[in-house]
């Protein structure tokens, strides 16, 4: 099975420092860092902001972060419907919630669901799940802007034909 690398097709990240700055912002709230937060609640909640934002990039790349974090095949096939779902704990629908407005933004009530989500969560994890949607919905617009397509990977078969 051929693997999936992406090509930019509208621009160089590398252009500017913006970049490097984002690569420091993934490090530390990214799917390898070391937060206080449960990792496949966070995991979730990178993937969500993938779909949400539609980036292909970030659904490929957290979908398999996901699988490798060990969350259920069936919360990962179902978080494009998680408030229809009993699949998900309470804390968890709690989270997703407040992922979900902090991505669309100007969102009425943002206030209730932050103080649902302070239900099930101390204020580090809370200062730690804004911070990892804050990051990927900068990702999202950086790879969407950049045009990160996803193609298969040739192999060396395929190029000589």
């Amino acid at each position: 099975m051929p693997n999936v690398v992406f090509v930019d097709t509208r621009f160089d990240p590398d252009l500017t420092p913006f970049h490097d700055i984002a690569r420091g912002m993934a490090q530390a709230f990214g799917y390898t860092a070391n937060l206080a937060l449960d990792q496949q609640l966070a995991q979730l909640i990178r993937l969500r902001v993938a779909q949400k934002n539609r980036c292909s990039y970030c659904l490929i790349l957290h979908s398999r972060a996901a699988r490798d974090a060990g969350i259920v095949q069936a919360k990962i096939d179902n978080l494009g419907s998680w408030w229809e779902s009993r699949l998900y704990s309470a804390a968890e629908t709690a989270a997703l919630a407040y992922c979900d407005a902090l991505t669309e933004g100007n969102q009425p009530g943002f206030d209730a669901v932050h103080r649902a989500l302070a239900k099930h969560f101390q204020d580090v994890e809370i200062a730690e799940l804004a911070s990892i949607v804050i990051n990927m919905n900068l990702w999202t617009r950086l790879k969407l802007a950049q045009g990160a397509t996803p193609v298969f990977e040739q192999d060396e078969d395929d190029q000589s034909s």
